[in-house]
């Protein structure tokens, strides 16, 4: 089996006999019951190649389609002029570079169906060209436009160039509008949702397809999918690992599985690290090795944002859906962008709790995190996260909390702002990368965090204070009888007060009782 990796034409996986995932009876359904369409999904996770296919679609080249579901449904096959605008290609980091993009696009249309030079701005020239198009060929014609949001994205934390870029386009795609009895069909695509009262206010009646139950599966790769296309791959890559086939369907469910677009939907694979872990035999976390934007960590810092609170605040429909909101909360943004997904619904109060959608995502953001969240150390060997986890499961406490008293006031700090802030994303993180080599469990308490990490030998109880001392650390696990469920336990037991100073930034008082 060929795997199409990072191959977005559909032409091409077609004629080369790549594996094709069948999305096609979806795509009639689009072009059958409705004109105006935005998709928001996740980075690599097929949005061009939708496009892709829609285009060959619309060109009318029914031999790539042989086999795939809408050859059984689709029995005109008329060949309509496509105007396919991609954003994803250039830096944009000057108001000119938007510009330039465009206007490139612009005069590839004009070379083809004229010009006018009454037209001065982009969007009198996109008006101007998609009439020309519709009246030279007496057919309407198709919009296919990919990462309508990649220029917004990269000018987050440029306030004066993201509302240039929002302007720009806002005009733009007005022109759609105008053009409305000259389009026969129109999709827009990206990772992100700018509001419709920004970017999409001209353009009213564009449908949101990203939410709706319907189209869950119009991107990525379902459960159902998997067994019915890549069962022989999964088999392969069993035995290249040395698991059983219903091993490895396991641990591609927990490293690669889990997105959800709307609740009750199948849960979603993520293409590109599934399709690389078939292909290459080897399990790894493909996708985040791409790359994970700067402007997501910018955002959690600019707002101050408790990183606890990413996997318990409850949120409406309308503040999941937008990222208009990102300087005062900015999960929307990470729940757009691919790094939280839906776990639970409040169906009384229209409220969505967010998760992890997997293993891959989760780990690789958790340590993504750890340097921007953690005192900044010379010595990086010495407070590697395996030396932590090492000494927690020798049963050394006194080596683990002397690592971590010198991993604070070794640190280079440069922290402004809420120092108890600081002092809880530092430890959630910390202890939540922690959790991916012992069990740990975190619990907060008053706005403080109090850990349980457990091995087959030993088991710790750390209850961390701020500007207090380890002995009110420890009575509080006595008070609270936090120790009560091991009574019969064999292990070894550690009960760990802690404190940290806020004005000295650093542990300054610990205590063991074993």
């Amino acid at each position: 089996m060929k795997y199409p990796i990072g191959i977005q034409n559909f032409g091409e996986i077609r004629r080369d006999d790549y594996a094709y995932v069948d999305k096609t009876a979806l795509m009639y359904k689009l072009v059958s019951e409705g004109k105006y369409y935005f998709l928001s999904r996740p980075r690599r996770f097929g949005k061009s190649l939708f496009l892709s296919t829609l285009e060959a679609y619309f060109e009318g080249q029914k031999e790539l389609f042989e086999g795939l579901a809408v050859s059984r449904l689709e029995k005109e096959w008329v060949r309509h002029p496509i105007m396919h605008l991609d954003l994803n290609t250039d830096r944009y980091d000057t108001p000119d570079a938007l510009y330039s993009r465009l206007s490139l696009f612009l005069k590839k249309q004009e070379s083809e169906y004229g010009a006018d030079a009454d037209e001065k701005t982009l969007g009198q020239r996109f008006e101007g060209v998609i009439r020309r198009t519709f009246e030279q060929t007496g057919l309407r014609v198709v919009i296919l436009i990919d990462e309508y949001d990649k220029p917004m994205l990269q000018a987050i934390g440029n306030d004066a160039l993201q509302t240039e870029y929002r302007n720009t386009l806002k005009a733009f795609y007005g022109a759609l509008k105008s053009c409305d009895r000259y389009i026969r069909f129109a999709f827009l695509t990206g990772v992100t949702k700018f509001g419709k009262v920004s970017v999409f206010s001209d353009l009213n009646n564009l449908e949101d397809i990203s939410p709706l139950p319907q189209y869950s599966t119009i991107c990525g790769i379902s459960e159902e999918e998997l067994h019915r296309d890549f069962d022989e791959g999964v088999e392969q890559l069993a035995e290249a690992n040395c698991m059983t086939k219903d091993e490895c369907y396991e641990r591609l469910k927990q490293d690669f599985d889990g997105y959800h677009f709307c609740m009750d939907s199948p849960g979603m694979y993520n293409p590109f690290s599934l399709l690389n872990t078939l292909k290459n035999k080897v399990f790894r976390d493909y996708w985040f090795e791409t790359g994970t934007p700067s402007f997501l960590v910018y955002q959690l810092k600019k707002t101050g944002y408790p990183l606890e609170s990413m996997t318990t605040e409850e949120l409406s429909t309308d503040t999941l859906n937008s990222i208009d909101i990102m300087d005062e909360n900015p999960l929307p943004l990470l729940y757009q962008s691919g790094y939280l997904t839906l776990k639970s619904y409040n169906r009384e109060f229209d409220e969505y709790q967010l998760g992890f959608p997997n293993r891959e995502v989760e780990q690789g953001f958790i340590k993504y995190l750890y340097p921007f969240y953690t005192p900044k150390v010379q010595d990086k060997g010495t407070f590697a996260i395996s030396n932590f986890v090492k000494a927690i499961r020798k049963g050394d406490a006194e080596g683990f909390m002397r690592r971590l008293e010198n991993f604070f006031a070794n640190g280079d700090y440069q922290v402004m702002g809420n120092m108890e802030l600081y002092f809880q994303n530092t430890l959630y993180v910390f202890f939540r990368l922690m959790g991916f080599y012992v069990e740990v469990e975190r619990h907060t308490t008053d706005g403080r965090m109090d850990i349980l990490m457990q091995t087959p030998q030993y088991i710790y109880i750390l209850e961390l204070k701020l500007d207090k001392t380890a002995d009110e650390a420890l009575a509080q696990i006595e008070a609270k009888g936090y120790a009560n469920p091991f009574a019969d336990d064999a292990r070894q037991l550690f009960k760990i007060g802690i404190n940290f100073s806020t004005s000295t930034r650093r542990i300054d008082d610990w205590k063991i009782v074993k």
